[in-house]
Protein backbone atom coordinates (compact mmCIF):
# COMPACT_ATOMS: atom_id res chain seq x y z
CA UNK A 1 0.00 0.00 0.00
CA UNK A 2 1.31 3.29 -1.31
CA UNK A 3 -0.02 6.89 0.56
CA UNK A 4 0.44 9.38 -1.67
CA UNK A 5 1.13 13.29 -0.48
CA UNK A 6 -2.40 14.23 -1.00
CA UNK A 7 -3.58 11.72 0.87
CA UNK A 8 -1.51 12.00 3.94
CA UNK A 9 -2.89 15.77 3.60
CA UNK A 10 -6.04 14.22 4.03
CA UNK A 11 -5.53 11.94 6.76
CA UNK A 12 -3.67 15.05 8.82
CA UNK A 13 -6.53 17.19 7.89
CA UNK A 14 -9.24 14.79 8.74
CA UNK A 15 -7.27 13.77 11.96
CA UNK A 16 -7.08 17.14 13.36
CA UNK A 17 -10.81 17.89 12.63
CA UNK A 18 -11.62 14.65 14.42
CA UNK A 19 -9.31 15.70 17.60
CA UNK A 20 -10.81 18.82 17.80
CA UNK A 21 -14.48 17.75 17.15
CA UNK A 22 -13.57 15.87 20.37
CA UNK A 23 -12.51 18.63 22.38
CA UNK A 24 -15.23 20.19 21.26
CA UNK A 25 -17.79 17.51 22.55
CA UNK A 26 -16.34 16.75 25.36
CA UNK A 27 -18.09 19.46 26.90
CA UNK A 28 -21.62 18.51 26.44
CA UNK A 29 -23.59 17.09 29.63
CA UNK A 30 -26.65 15.00 28.21
CA UNK A 31 -29.20 13.88 30.08
CA UNK A 32 -32.93 12.31 29.82
CA UNK A 33 -36.23 14.45 30.33
CA UNK A 34 -39.89 14.16 28.77
CA UNK A 35 -41.68 16.10 26.38
CA UNK A 36 -44.04 18.03 28.05
CA UNK A 37 -46.65 18.78 25.04
CA UNK A 38 -49.02 15.70 25.74
CA UNK A 39 -49.84 12.94 27.88
CA UNK A 40 -47.78 9.97 26.10
CA UNK A 41 -44.69 10.93 28.34
CA UNK A 42 -42.16 9.94 25.19
CA UNK A 43 -38.24 10.27 25.90
CA UNK A 44 -35.83 12.62 24.61
CA UNK A 45 -32.10 13.25 25.18
CA UNK A 46 -31.30 16.79 25.79
CA UNK A 47 -27.49 18.07 25.16
CA UNK A 48 -26.26 20.73 27.12
CA UNK A 49 -22.95 22.93 26.87
CA UNK A 50 -22.08 25.67 29.36
CA UNK A 51 -25.54 25.59 30.66
CA UNK A 52 -27.03 26.05 27.25
CA UNK A 53 -29.19 23.67 25.24
CA UNK A 54 -27.82 23.06 22.58
CA UNK A 55 -29.50 19.51 20.76
CA UNK A 56 -32.46 17.39 21.46
CA UNK A 57 -33.11 13.80 20.21
CA UNK A 58 -35.87 11.13 20.91
CA UNK A 59 -34.18 8.63 23.35
CA UNK A 60 -33.73 5.43 21.97
CA UNK A 61 -34.05 3.24 25.38
CA UNK A 62 -36.87 4.89 26.18
CA UNK A 63 -39.84 2.40 26.44
CA UNK A 64 -42.21 4.83 25.03
CA UNK A 65 -41.19 6.03 21.63
CA UNK A 66 -38.14 4.38 21.33
CA UNK A 67 -36.21 7.24 20.53
CA UNK A 68 -38.79 8.55 17.62
CA UNK A 69 -40.77 11.70 18.02
CA UNK A 70 -44.04 13.51 16.50
CA UNK A 71 -43.90 17.28 15.38
CA UNK A 72 -44.62 18.67 18.83
CA UNK A 73 -42.00 16.62 20.20
CA UNK A 74 -39.44 17.71 17.26
CA UNK A 75 -40.17 21.12 17.42
CA UNK A 76 -39.02 20.93 21.54
CA UNK A 77 -35.62 22.44 20.81
CA UNK A 78 -37.03 25.49 18.41
CA UNK A 79 -39.35 26.02 21.04
CA UNK A 80 -37.01 25.94 24.24
CA UNK A 81 -34.50 27.96 22.46
CA UNK A 82 -36.48 30.76 20.33
CA UNK A 83 -36.39 34.38 21.44
CA UNK A 84 -39.98 34.52 21.96
CA UNK A 85 -40.23 32.31 25.25
CA UNK A 86 -41.23 33.63 28.38
CA UNK A 87 -38.24 33.05 30.83
CA UNK A 88 -39.64 35.00 33.94
CA UNK A 89 -43.29 35.05 35.36
CA UNK A 90 -45.23 37.96 34.39
CA UNK A 91 -48.25 39.88 36.28
CA UNK A 92 -51.06 42.03 35.11
CA UNK A 93 -53.03 43.99 37.61
CA UNK A 94 -56.88 44.01 37.20
CA UNK A 95 -58.13 46.36 34.82
CA UNK A 96 -54.44 46.72 33.44
CA UNK A 97 -53.68 47.35 30.29
CA UNK A 98 -50.12 46.01 30.41
CA UNK A 99 -47.86 42.64 31.90
CA UNK A 100 -45.20 43.53 33.95
CA UNK A 101 -41.95 40.93 34.83
CA UNK A 102 -41.87 39.49 38.62
CA UNK A 103 -39.64 37.36 40.61
CA UNK A 104 -40.00 34.13 40.81
CA UNK A 105 -40.26 34.23 44.73
CA UNK A 106 -42.87 37.04 44.04
CA UNK A 107 -44.83 35.02 42.11
CA UNK A 108 -44.65 31.81 44.53
CA UNK A 109 -45.44 34.11 46.88
CA UNK A 110 -48.37 35.47 45.10
CA UNK A 111 -49.38 31.77 44.71
CA UNK A 112 -49.36 30.63 48.01
CA UNK A 113 -51.43 33.69 49.51
CA UNK A 114 -54.08 33.23 46.97
CA UNK A 115 -54.46 29.14 48.03
CA UNK A 116 -54.35 29.80 51.59
CA UNK A 117 -56.93 32.89 50.98
CA UNK A 118 -58.99 30.23 48.88
CA UNK A 119 -58.58 27.52 51.14
CA UNK A 120 -59.41 29.47 54.13
CA UNK A 121 -62.47 30.87 52.99
CA UNK A 122 -63.68 27.61 51.45
CA UNK A 123 -62.71 25.29 54.39
CA UNK A 124 -65.35 22.84 55.70
CA UNK A 125 -64.48 21.44 58.80
CA UNK A 126 -67.67 19.12 59.44
CA UNK A 127 -70.52 17.87 58.01
CA UNK A 128 -73.89 16.95 58.91
CA UNK A 129 -74.42 12.94 58.66
CA UNK A 130 -77.72 11.79 60.26
CA UNK A 131 -77.99 13.35 63.95
CA UNK A 132 -73.93 13.96 63.99
CA UNK A 133 -71.55 16.10 62.68
CA UNK A 134 -68.05 13.94 61.06
CA UNK A 135 -65.09 15.91 60.37
CA UNK A 136 -64.65 16.05 56.75
CA UNK A 137 -61.63 18.66 56.36
CA UNK A 138 -61.73 20.03 52.74
CA UNK A 139 -61.77 22.70 50.37
CA UNK A 140 -64.02 22.38 47.58
CA UNK A 141 -63.00 24.88 45.88
CA UNK A 142 -59.86 23.91 44.83
CA UNK A 143 -58.79 21.22 42.60
CA UNK A 144 -55.26 19.74 41.66
CA UNK A 145 -54.29 18.42 38.14
CA UNK A 146 -51.83 15.81 37.72
CA UNK A 147 -49.89 15.11 34.26
CA UNK A 148 -48.91 12.08 32.49
CA UNK A 149 -45.07 13.13 31.83
CA UNK A 150 -44.41 12.80 35.70
CA UNK A 151 -43.27 9.26 37.45
CA UNK A 152 -44.96 7.19 39.87
CA UNK A 153 -43.26 8.66 42.57
CA UNK A 154 -44.14 12.79 41.56
CA UNK A 155 -47.66 11.96 41.45
CA UNK A 156 -47.36 9.91 44.80
CA UNK A 157 -46.06 13.09 45.83
CA UNK A 158 -48.09 15.28 44.32
CA UNK A 159 -51.05 13.30 45.48
CA UNK A 160 -49.73 13.99 49.25
CA UNK A 161 -49.31 17.58 48.93
CA UNK A 162 -52.83 17.59 47.38
CA UNK A 163 -54.29 15.91 50.61
CA UNK A 164 -52.87 18.13 52.61
CA UNK A 165 -54.05 21.30 51.62
CA UNK A 166 -57.83 19.55 51.81
CA UNK A 167 -58.50 19.35 48.57
CA UNK A 168 -60.76 16.30 47.88
CA UNK A 169 -60.64 16.71 43.80
CA UNK A 170 -57.37 15.03 42.49
CA UNK A 171 -57.14 14.14 38.58
CA UNK A 172 -54.87 12.99 36.13
CA UNK A 173 -54.10 14.08 32.80
CA UNK A 174 -54.11 10.47 31.38
CA UNK A 175 -57.64 9.62 32.58
CA UNK A 176 -59.41 12.32 30.88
Amino acid sequence: MTVSRRDLLKLTLCGGAGLALGKKLSDIREFTTSCNFCSCGCGMIAAVRDGNLIAMEGDYDHIVNRGSLCVKGISMFATHTSPNRAKTPRYRAPGSDHWEDISWEQAVERIARKIRAVRDATWVSTERLGDADVPVNRTDAIAFMGGAQNTNEECYLFQKAARLLGMPYVEHQARL
